[in-house]
């Protein structure tokens, strides 16, 4: 078998190998009998969210084993075809085959990315704040453009996506908005995005055309289950009720709906205003309130585990992990990764980076644009 055949091979068993190591692959195929003998049950449903844990669990480890065993069965069918057209001399058969085996590396590696996402929360829901920053209109007209990205990233990969709370800012975009992401995996893919994003563009808030640069930040954190306990004490509590803001409705701006819980010992503040009633508005926001907590948790694990978790991790506004430049002829450049943005439509999925640059060329300049990588 020629040389770049082989080379895909390697690559294809490399990553079947983390696939079945991630996925303790003796273990996976046990449990997956074990549940499929639970839903054959008649009194499963009983107990619906028992049920409904049982066959979220059932169809992730069965699509994971599933999707491993084709790769595994595709990657020897094609190289078995390669080597019979090189035998007969079918040089237009073999390089099908090659392109095949191209094709099936590049589905094992995003594969891989997914088995990798084994962290505790990695597999939840998640919630995402964005909040302005200083800079008045410009900040606030970038927290925006983050917030539409992220909702057509999640939109883009299927997921369902809520408002919990919006604060629109005086003369344009956002001064602050919580979204609840719900998704397979949603927390694991998203949860990198947590930091400060920085835009410098020449602002068209501004008559003599001016380069600004515009900061907003922000949080990501799992939704949690109710198996997990989080003490929280009602003396720690500070509840704060105001009227939701909003494009309109019986009860905006009518009854003070909104709620603002603020966890004194932390400094943790969250808010929901996105149902008509106050209670149930106070329950989501003690739900984000405990996701807050736990995800805190979580990384202090981490930085048990790892000593150099707090500098990679810690927000602030002197930490800064995308920066993105609106260069001349409307292009985006992300400077993390060195992507220039000339389309969100050709993007990959798991490619948030020159997704959400290309996301923020296409509504900076109200054109389809395409994404290019830059050496």
């Amino acid at each position: 078998m020629r040389a770049e055949a082989e080379a895909h091979v390697a690559q294809i068993n490399a990553a079947l190998a983390l696939l079945r190591r991630s996925l303790d692959w003796d273990r996976a195929l046990r449990r997956l009998d074990e549940l499929n003998a639970r839903v054959e049950d008649p009194t499963l449903w009983d107990n619906p969210k028992a049920a409904q844990d049982v066959m979220r669990e059932r169809t992730r480890l069965d699509s994971s084993i599933t999707a491993t065993r084709s790769i595994e069965r595709e990657m020897n069918d094609t190289a078995e075809l390669i080597e019979m057209a090189e035998a007969e001399g079918d040089e237009e058969m073999a390089n099908d085959g090659v392109a095949s085996l191209a094709a099936l590396a590049q589905r094992a590696d995003k594969d891989k990315v997914t088995a990798l996402l084994s962290g505790e929360a990695d597999g939840n829901d998640t919630f995402l704040e964005v909040h302005a920053g200083a800079g008045g209109t410009e900040s606030q007209d970038w927290a925006e453009m983050l917030l539409r990205m992220y909702q057509r990233w999640a939109e883009k990969r299927g997921h369902k996506v809520e408002m919990i709370e919006y604060q629109a800012g005086e003369q344009a975009g956002i001064k602050s908005a919580t979204l609840l992401i719900k998704g397979e995996n949603a927390y694991g893919y998203a949860k990198t995005e947590s930091g400060v994003h920085r835009l410098v563009r020449i602002s068209p808030y501004d008559s003599s055309a001016r380069r600004h640069t515009s900061f907003s930040s922000v949080w990501v954190y799992p939704v949690i289950d109710d198996d997990i306990d989080i003490d929280i004490k009602e003396s720690d509590l500070k509840i704060d009720t105001y009227r939701a803001s909003g494009a309109g409705g019986q009860h905006v701006n009518t009854t003070d709906s909104a709620v603002r819980i603020t966890h004194v010992p932390s400094g943790i503040i969250v808010a929901s205003q996105n149902d008509r009633s106050q209670h149930k508005n106070r329950a989501t926001a003690m739900g984000m309130l405990k996701a807050r907590l736990y995800e805190a948790e979580l990384r202090k694990r981490e930085e048990a585990a790892n000593t150099d978790y707090q500098a990679k991790t810690e927000i602030g506004w002197g930490h800064q992990i995308r920066s993105y430049v609106l260069q001349p002829y409307q292009l985006v450049k992300d400077l993390r990764t060195g992507v220039t943005s000339t389309s969100p439509d050709d993007v990959l999925d798991g490619a948030l980076d020159p997704f959400m640059a290309a996301a923020l060329a296409q509504k900076v300049t109200g054109e389809t644009v395409d994404v290019e990588d830059v050496d």
